[in-house]
């Protein structure tokens, strides 16, 4: 009865710290409501803690509408600020209604300084109003894969609108920050320890720091954006690299005040376990038994066959294997074109067809005709 006893308190003090046991020999205890570990080359998901629930995400926002702003705007245009812009809450810079600045120093109180008011000032020099600019983010989040993605606002503020609340899901998270990474103009802004700026006027002088810790924290910090918001709680999004792989990592809901450093604690635990239990591999299948096939009926018996690939690099867990199964018939029937596709190659792991090589012929095979019978038929009068 006691062991008994001590099982059912330790998973009731699991469930009311917000742990989350992935299995008896993985557990990783986390603050996050929601979480996801992706490998950002393959996009294979390493770790989920409901990873696909729909959760409000703060500021984490910003890193798509950096990224859309980046893709679809001229960053050295200048932006002027209206008077909703100027209205927004804090965090923001300050802008008044009527000032202009230059898109990319937008850009960078956006994603150093995470200003609130820089987020509607670009949206609305993009789209014309808030509400069109949701609708282009929306789009642009689906094109990335990320189809549960809401937003309603472009700096993450809790919302809600005809469509439901401001929102997305850790794993979405993650699609979008595989694509931000990839953009060299969002790593020069976002990686930035400081940038200092003027409005159009230049009158008046800004300079911003950055404020995600991570980059000095850890080492290979790629990028990363913070976020918070009452009903969001703490939230993370950000890239690492670590023995030789690029993990993008995803906490929401880490935790309310005073637990800001929940999230980095959370992030921490999920990048020394992508590293310590996933790895690189080069999987190349036994080429040389691919051996020649019988081609019934043909001018030739045998055709020569081969597979375009020379193989594949995949991430794996520790323990897993990847099995190779080829798919191939054991004769043919002619005629026989080259190039023709006579099989495949099939990469299998956990059950699950991974990868497919196509098996062509190398050259062509006619089937044998009338005038084929004929010139054996005299081959052999003649003898």
């Amino acid at each position: 009865m006691k062991k008994i006893f001590c099982v059912i308190w330790s998973l009731f003090l699991c469930l009311q710290l917000g742990f989350h046991t992935v299995r008896a020999d993985d557990t990783l205890k986390l603050y996050a409501k929601s979480a996801i570990l992706m490998d950002a080359g393959s996009g294979r998901v390493i770790f989920d803690k409901s990873g696909k629930a729909r959760m409000p995400n703060a500021s984490t926002t910003k890193i798509l509408t950096c990224l859309y702003i980046i893709k679809h705007c001229n960053l050295e245009e200048e932006a002027t600020v209206s008077k909703n812009a100027a209205a927004q809450p804090q965090v923001h810079l300050g802008a008044r209604a009527g000032e202009k600045y230059k898109v990319k120093d937008l850009l960078y109180g956006l994603m150093l300084e995470s200003y609130n008011d820089c987020a509607v000032i670009l949206a609305e020099h993009a789209a014309g109003s808030t509400e069109n600019f949701a609708k282009k983010l929306n789009a642009e989040a689906r094109s990335y894969g990320a189809k549960s993605t809401h937003f309603v606002t472009p700096n993450g503020l809790d919302r809600t609108d005809k469509n439901g609340i401001h929102s997305t899901t850790a794993y979405d998270l993650a699609l979008i920050m595989k694509q931000c990474i990839k953009n060299k103009e969002f790593l020069e802004i976002t990686r930035a320890r400081s940038h200092s700026f003027h409005d159009a006027s230049g009158q008046r002088s800004f300079n911003c720091n950055n404020h995600n810790a991570l980059l000095s924290m850890m080492d290979g910090a790629v990028s990363g954006k913070t976020g918070f918001t009452s009903k969001a709680g703490y939230c993370y999004v950000g890239a690492v690299k670590k023995n030789g792989m690029t993990m993008i990592a995803v906490v929401l809901a880490c935790g309310w005040p005073p637990h800001k450093t929940y999230k980095w604690s959370d992030v921490r635990t999920l990048i020394d376990y992508g590293a310590k239990n996933y790895s690189y591999h080069k999987i190349i299948p036994d080429y040389s038994k691919l051996t020649d096939l019988y081609v019934n009926g043909g001018m030739e018996h045998k055709v020569s066959i081969g597979a375009k690939g020379g193989g594949m690099t995949l991430l794996l867990k520790k323990g897993e294997k990847v099995d190779i199964k080829c798919q191939i018939p054991k004769s043919l029937d002619a005629p026989v074109k080259k190039k023709e596709q006579v099989g495949k190659i099939e990469y299998v792991l956990n059950g699950k067809v991974i990868r497919e090589e196509k098996v062509f012929t190398k050259n062509s095979i006619d089937k044998k005709d009338y005038w084929w019978y004929l010139g054996k038929t005299l081959d052999e009068f003649c003898l």
